[in-house]
């Protein structure tokens, strides 16, 4: 199906090229030199695109974007932006941008945008995440919105989360949704320091002893797609002004090679360490930090969702039953009360060990209390020491309190748990499981 696209910008030239460049893609391109010239031909026609300046010569380009978002909130927008303005950037995708692209502007990845934003990648669903990030909390709705959002851009990510959360599978999950190929993953934290720069970068035969034939580096193996750089706060400084070289100029030269090669990657990094801090200490460079923040990402702990341990502990029970070959086994609800009250230092990772440690160690087809081997906990295995006249313990007060608005909603929804559950904001697995333990009838 042809498409048409509106490239808003006053260097004609520039224009032009773009015409010329995606012209060539089969489809069809006008050109406003003026916001108010922009303005009368989005009234005039209907576009399936908007590339634009945000500096023109009548106005600024987020007014612009303004329009759009009233008038044609389904247009999807793409801002071409000066060199290192990301702040400008960010700013544009709040405003509602789709994406945005770097003067002076690469062609090539222009084209990736725009082949994303006008054709989308097959397949691509809002529901894959739901698959695969599991629980109902607000927090992993807002996640997965997020992800979504992030995914339809080409803009750096970084995700930031605790050791065992979930941070690779949030990046892989944000380039399936993103129509890119493939997928290449490195823990930095895992590479010395003296095979760093080859291994980002490749190298040429005869560039140092034992390079006995070119070897491709990791920019180039996920040319088209994406480069995960987990655990980036590791790095040390010296590969950081080689890193930030190749993402400004989306270019990279292989250790004893004469020439540069092009490169077209999405980057998505992630750490469990706090890199404004390490910014401050002079520890990670603040134009490397700045550059890999575009669009940032939080994926919490489990400790402050424990509303989704009955979900997630189901599901990981089934697919450890499967892959240990054995017959399925559930969990008994003082063991699964245990676990609601766990801290799991390490996350989903920690909780996946327990269950597969559980698994092993009952012997019947149900998982008990004693089966999970739960570290003591300070305030969470044993009952603070009480007074001679101790109040009621506000963990108590706690589960009267829910214990009120479950029986509220279900009264509310005449008794039907699934209407219930969606009031609540909770999974149905998880009302039925607070149902028995609380003890409403």
């Amino acid at each position: 199906m042809a498409w048409h696209v509106l490239v808003v910008d006053d260097e004609a030239d520039l224009c032009e090229v773009i015409r010329m460049g995606l012209t060539r893609m089969g489809g069809a391109v006008s050109l406003a030199l003026s916001l108010r010239q922009a303005e009368a031909m989005l009234q005039s026609r209907r576009f399936d695109l908007c590339l634009l300046d945000l500096r023109l010569p009548d106005g600024n380009g987020l007014e612009l974007l303004q329009h759009i978002a009233s008038c044609q909130p389904q247009l999807p927008a793409v801002v071409m932006t000066a060199y290192g303005n990301a702040r400008a950037a960010v700013e544009c995708l709040k405003a509602g941008a789709r994406d945005f692209i770097e003067k002076p502007i690469d062609l090539k990845a222009l084209r990736q945008v725009v082949h994303v934003i006008l054709q989308g990648p097959p397949g691509r669903d809002a529901s894959l995440a739901s698959t695969q990030l599991i629980g109902q909390s607000t927090a992993m709705h807002q996640l997965r919105h997020l992800l979504f959002r992030f995914s339809r851009s080409q803009a750096p990510v970084h995700v930031y989360g605790e050791s065992g959360t979930g941070k690779e599978l949030v990046a892989r999950l944000i380039h399936e949704h993103s129509g890119r190929h493939p997928f290449v993953a490195v823990n930095c934290a895992a590479l010395p320091n003296e095979l760093m720069e080859s291994e980002f970068f490749g190298y040429r035969k005869g560039a140092f002893t034992g390079a006995a034939q070119d070897r491709q580096g990791l920019f180039q193996a996920a040319c088209g797609g994406t480069l995960f750089l987990d655990e980036v706060g590791d790095l040390p400084l010296g590969m950081q002004a080689k890193l930030l070289r190749a993402v400004q100029e989306r270019r990279i030269r292989p250790v004893g090679a004469d020439h540069e090669v092009s490169i077209d990657v999405r980057l998505i990094s992630a750490t469990h360490q706090d890199l404004d801090l390490l910014v401050k200490k002079g520890l990670f460079r603040a134009d490397l930090y700045y550059r890999l923040m575009v669009l940032g990402l939080t994926v919490p702990p489990l400790r402050d969702r424990r509303e989704d341990i009955p979900e997630l502990a189901g599901f990981l029970l089934k697919r450890i039953c499967q892959r240990e070959g054995c017959p399925g086994k559930s969990l008994s609800l003082e063991a699964l009360d245990a676990l609601c009250r766990f801290s799991f230092p390490g996350n989903v990772r920690e909780l996946e060990n327990i269950l597969e440690r559980a698994v092993v160690l009952s012997s019947g087809d149900m998982i008990n209390v004693e089966d999970l081997l739960l570290p003591e906990e300070e305030g969470v295995q044993g009952l603070p020491v009480a007074g001679p006249n101790p109040g009621p313990l506000l963990a108590d007060q706690i589960e009267d309190h829910e214990a009120a608005l479950i029986r509220q909603a279900l009264q509310a929804t005449r008794y039907n748990k699934t209407k219930a559950a969606q009031v609540l904001g909770i999974s149905f697995r998880s009302l039925r499981y607070r149902i028995k333990k609380l003890g409403i009838e």
